[in-house]
């Protein structure tokens, strides 16, 4: 039986549509940024809870998909998970299972509706998200995982709210930072900005939701300064 897919992972269910050629923009500019260093592992990040990070790693992940490569997206949102209902898929067992040594990755893995996309959901909720995702146990899985797949993205808490997405920007070959326009005020997005640069996590871009078309283009960097 098909799994529902969530409607706002356009780069599936309308793949020709504008809004999914900017997601393939983003993975292409992804791509050029880092020439002679390939772009592996990378996570989406926002300052705070609600600004598009799930929607943006989610249609990312289905674009690198659709260009032939093995992707993998992970849920390292260990407080508050919502990957797995982009993608229609169970959540009572995943990454927690896998830290806690109740599970090989190998059983948690899932496969999506996209060709070459497999997913790891968060899992239950534990009692010690930092400790788990800073552990030996994370960083010796992350390596392992990349012998199997060509692309990582994984989505995160906030930066502002919990210190994981700093944790997992430390193991990361780039971080994007979405920012919700007319929402969050600069200065909460200067402060994240800081936050990465301090553990000197690699800003590979910015990604600006909810922007009117024609005050879209050269908005990141200005919002940044």
């Amino acid at each position: 039986m098909p799994r529902l897919i969530n409607n706002q992972l356009v780069t599936s269910l309308h793949a020709q549509s504008s809004v999914s050629e900017e997601y393939r923009m983003l993975r292409t500019n992804i791509q050029f940024s880092s020439v002679d260093e390939p772009i592996e592992v990378m996570m989406v990040a926002s300052a705070q809870a609600g600004e598009g990070r799930t929607v943006t790693i989610s249609n990312l992940a289905v674009t690198y998909a659709q260009e032939g490569k093995k992707v993998l997206v992970m849920d390292m949102d260990l407080r508050r998970s919502s990957l797995h209902h982009m993608f229609g898929l169970r959540n009572h067992t995943g990454l927690t299972r896998v830290l806690a040594n109740q599970q090989p990755w190998q059983e948690v893995v899932q496969e999506t509706e996209i060709d070459h996309l497999h997913a790891i959901t968060a899992g239950p909720n534990p009692p010690n998200p930092s400790e788990m995702l800073s552990s030996r146990r994370m960083k010796a899985l992350l390596v392992d995982l990349k012998e199997h797949y060509d692309v990582i993205l994984m989505d995160t808490p906030p930066l502002l709210s919990f210190p994981d997405g700093l944790i997992v920007s430390a193991m990361c070959d780039g971080v994007i930072l979405v920012v919700q326009a007319g929402k969050v005020k600069k200065d909460v997005v200067k402060k994240a900005k800081a936050n990465l640069e301090r553990v000197k996590a690699r800003i590979l871009g910015v990604v600006l939701n909810n922007v009117k078309r024609r005050t879209d283009r050269g908005m990141e960097e200005r919002n940044l300064t």
